[in-house]
């Protein structure tokens, strides 16, 4: 039996200035993935860039929201909704400070952890049960002069950016094994692999269709709620150790 539509998310922040941060490269891994396929138009369409596609014999959505990370799941929910996607049918691509720089890992459910871009998609469906590409940036190394939400907005260094396009390469891989056999056994296989050695010492522009995406901008200087550079704070005593204390968006 054929395998339901597969939606692929890339998360990042749109803008010029944040295209090549860490933060970003969920974006991209998707505009890694389109450069492969080769015939993937992209539109305007749930607050960001979509696009219809087939990986590995099955239906695939892309998407990049256009909206600040923080506020993702006002991008992911519509689209959601609109195919009606099963949470296992949810492919979220991040980055992943508990991973060392190299190492890319499937995850099925579990919490935000601090990420304030999945802790906006599980406001938004209601659920964590989707499924996580996570893809290592590695936490700042000593003597950073920064928080990390300035750690996540930054650049990757001279040796990681070497070995980006074979990470954002891995990282593809690993999402057309998903959409080929589904998340459970590319679980199995890519999480039993050796794991990549850590880095020394350590896409395209978007935009939204949204009517507030003005407003969203105009803010950003100031800490806005739709500024890439808000504030987390954990949702309560309860609430899993916040990683991104200053999270980007």
């Amino acid at each position: 039996m054929a395998l339901p539509p597969l939606l692929i998310v890339g998360l990042g922040n749109p803008g010029r200035e944040y295209a090549a941060s860490r933060h970003n490269v969920g974006w991209m891994v998707v505009d890694e993935l389109s450069s492969e396929l080769g015939t993937v138009d992209f539109r305007k369409k749930f607050c960001g860039d979509f696009a219809k596609t087939s990986i590995e014999g099955r239906d695939c959505f892309l998407l990049k929201p256009g909206t600040y990370m923080n506020e993702s799941g006002r991008s992911v929910q519509p689209a959601v909704h609109f195919y009606d996607t099963a949470p296992e049918d949810l492919l979220v691509l991040h980055d992943e400070l508990d991973l060392p720089f190299g190492e890319v890992r499937l995850k099925l459910g579990g919490g935000h952890a601090g990420h304030n871009g999945l802790r906006s998609i599980i406001q938004h469906l209601g659920t964590a049960d989707f499924v996580r590409v996570r893809i290592g940036i590695g936490h700042a190394a000593p003597g950073f002069a920064g928080d990390t939400a300035d750690y996540v907005l930054s650049s990757f260094g001279p040796d990681e950016r070497a070995g980006l396009p074979d990470v954002v390469a891995k990282a593809a891989a690993v999402v057309r094994r998903v959409a080929g056999v589904g998340p459970a056994r590319a679980m199995n296989e890519v999480n039993t692999r050796s794991k990549a050695p850590a880095a020394e010492g350590s896409g395209p522009q978007g935009g939204a269709d949204c009517e507030d995406e003005a407003e969203e901008r105009a803010g950003a200087a100031a800490g806005a709620p739709g500024s890439p550079h808000v504030k987390a704070s954990p949702a309560g005593a309860g609430d899993e150790q916040v990683r991104y204390k200053a999270l980007a968006g």
